[in-house]
């Protein structure tokens, strides 16, 4: 059987890349034909949007502002219309989506291939059938790739275990907590030898369990807006970012690019025909890996869910959020990562502020930071280096 998917997966990493450059420009332009895109992008030239530094010029669109203005705009606040022959959808928040059009419109198939489905295979599905799309995401990929999806939705094992001695489906796909629970019921051999999981975590020894029950099993990072953003494959080196869509590493609480190698907030920009998508803020925290994965797919690779970035806190009756110290650190180019550490000591809330940098450069930060927050905090100055890589700017240790 081939390795890929298509060609896609192969092209070189210049040629993705000025693809996708040169479609921006149009993506900008249909964006701005919705009312809700032209008033949170502004006055631009969409010919203008041509790189990606001219991309992170334009604002993120936060995923948790979808609510709000969608109460304000009924249904989708202006960023879409219902395309004929779709679905939608109400996730919790609510937040209201559509299915697109065409026979993948989440772009599940390659996660379903690179996991190792191949045409003709029966897969059981046990993500939810209701008013949130997660389940039609992956029947509607699996479909797409030509295997036949029994939509079994999540709960009562021991009758979906009866199911599959009967049919004898060779793949799974859902959360990986439930196929634990499935082959659990199953008591026994099960027919089951490939799964793509997702919407829960999916710990090393979760993995090496049902290894050894003789599953293999892959990751998909997916989104209700977006579908599928990234799957992981046989390279097992993080998750490949899908195609036709840009993903930017950010740092929390800005829509500012961080360097390559540190983690921040995921920001996807989708080329989809049906819906539009610039620069939306996901709230999860990743970071793009280096060089290309081991089975051959040359799309760049996130390290992996690692986290949410919406870290507000709290202190003292008063919330602090993650923009706030990223102002403070954006008046004070000097200093090196920021973490804002919050704890109790007697029965009250305490801030430390964490600082690389100098003691002459933190205590100027220390002046900025009750400026800004209107919070006192102890801020220490700490070695260059010495606050971990982890996209985390506000730590709440209480």
């Amino acid at each position: 059987m081939p390795n890929h998917y298509d060609a896609r997966e192969t092209e070189r990493p210049e040629a993705r890349e000025a693809g996708l450059m040169s479609r921006l420009p149009d993506l900008v332009r249909r964006a701005l034909e919705h009312p809700g895109w032209a008033r949170h992008l502004g006055a631009i030239d969409p010919a203008a949007v041509t790189t990606r530094g001219a991309l992170a010029a334009l604002p993120v669109l936060r995923k948790s502002a979808l609510p709000a203005l969608q109460r304000a705009d009924p249904p989708f606040g202006g960023l879409r219309s219902i395309p004929r022959g779709g679905r939608v959808f109400a996730s919790p928040g609510p937040i209201f989506e559509c299915e697109g059009t065409g026979p993948d419109p989440w772009r599940g198939a390659r996660a379903f291939f690179a996991a190792g489905f191949r045409p003709g295979d029966v897969v059981v599905n046990t993500l939810a059938y209701t008013m949130t799309p997660g389940g039609l995401i992956l029947d509607s990929g699996a479909r797409a790739l030509g295997c036949a999806v029994v939509p079994a939705g999540p709960g009562n094992a021991a009758q979906l275990a009866e199911v599959v001695r009967h049919l004898q489906p060779v793949g799974y796909c859902g959360t990986p907590d439930f196929l634990k629970i499935l082959l659990d019921a199953a008591g026994g051999p099960c027919s089951i030898r490939k799964a793509l999981v997702s919407g829960a975590a999916f710990p090393p020894s979760l993995q090496q369990e049902l290894a050894g029950r003789g599953v293999e099993a892959f990751q998909a990072y997916a989104t209700a807006d977006l579908g599928v953003v990234a799957y992981e494959t046989a390279g097992r080196e993080g998750l490949l970012v899908s195609e036709d869509l840009i993903v930017e590493i950010v740092r929390p609480g800005t829509g500012t690019p961080v360097r390559d190698g540190e983690v921040g907030e995921v920001v996807v920009t989708s080329f989809s025909a049906d819906s539009p998508w610039v620069r939306l803020a996901l709230g999860d925290l990743s970071t793009v890996l280096a060089g290309s994965s081991p089975c051959g797919r040359t799309a760049p690779r996130l390290k992996g869910w690692m986290g949410r970035a919406d870290q507000a806190a709290k202190v003292r009756g008063m919330f602090v959020r993650p923009e706030q110290v990223a102002e403070v650190a954006a008046k004070h180019p000097e200093a090196g990562r920021m973490r804002l550490v919050i704890g109790r000591a007697g029965e009250q809330d305490t801030a430390t502020l964490r600082v690389e940098a100098s003691a002459a450069v933190a205590e100027a930060v220390a002046r900025t930071f009750q400026d800004v927050v209107r919070l006192k905090a102890v801020v220490e100055g700490v070695p260059a280096g010495s606050l971990p890589n982890d996209g985390r700017v506000i730590a709440d240790e209480r």
